[in-house]
């Protein structure tokens, strides 16, 4: 899942970024609340998660603007203002759920899985799951099989097959797998890639008849769906 996250406390927004990418998300950061509305404005996300004191723009502000222009996306409202009318307040300026400081992230990881599941399309089964030939990835249940057969990855294995399956029969190059899985947009020139290409492979391809992922020599590796 792609997650915005507007904070402007850099410890928070540090713990809270680390904390969703080792989760498997995807997160863009934003400091200010001009320029999380902007990121939001400009940019698709699954999922808002909204500091309320922001610089330049207060959250609750920036979220009211969001939903007046027709912007459905879940938010979280993270706020040291926490008592019963601030959460009220928060609620109903367009908040899907409120937090409030301190918290713990393993609530936090709760409670924006509960909102995704929540405001989750009617077709829940096509909207949450890939299929790719044998292969299935469940976003909801953060599960993997092939054949049937549960599949155990890492979180970063996780995010590196969900890219690999929304592009399936398509070529995805390297500096692609780098922004998307890793958030890099630069070549930090390692092998980081290979490696968890290869550990992908021991786990979908070699225990099965069929390699499903290929190699596309001097472009980069594609899933198969014919596999």
């Amino acid at each position: 899942m792609r997650v915005l996250l507007v904070e402007d406390e850099p410890l928070i927004a540090e713990f809270v970024g680390k904390g969703l990418r080792e989760s498997g998300h995807v997160v863009d950061h934003a400091a200010t609340g001009p320029d999380g509305l902007h990121l939001a404005q400009t940019e698709r996300y699954d999922a808002w998660i909204l500091d309320r004191m922001l610089p330049g723009l207060e959250g609750l502000e920036l979220l009211r603007q969001l939903r007046a222009s027709g912007h459905r996306t879940p938010a979280l409202v993270l706020s040291s203002l926490g008592d019963v009318d601030q959460r009220v307040e928060g609620l109903r300026g367009g908040a899907d759920d409120y937090l409030g400081k301190p918290f713990a992230f393993a609530e936090l990881a709760a409670r924006l899985d509960g909102l995704l599941r929540r405001t989750a399309p009617a077709t829940t089964a096509e909207a949450t799951r890939l299929r790719v030939a044998d292969l299935e990835l469940d976003l909801l249940k953060r599960s993997v099989r092939r054949a049937g057969q549960a599949i155990e990855v890492q979180p970063r294995e996780f995010r590196l097959l969900e890219y690999l399956m929304r592009h399936a029969d398509q070529v995805v190059t390297r500096t692609m797998l780098l922004e998307a899985v890793w958030d890099y947009h630069f070549d930090p020139q390692t092998n980081v890639i290979d490696v968890h290409i290869s550990r992908l492979r021991q786990k979908i391809d070699k225990p099965f008849d069929t390699a499903i992922l290929q190699t596309v020599r001097g472009a980069g590796y594609k899933l198969d769906p014919a596999a």
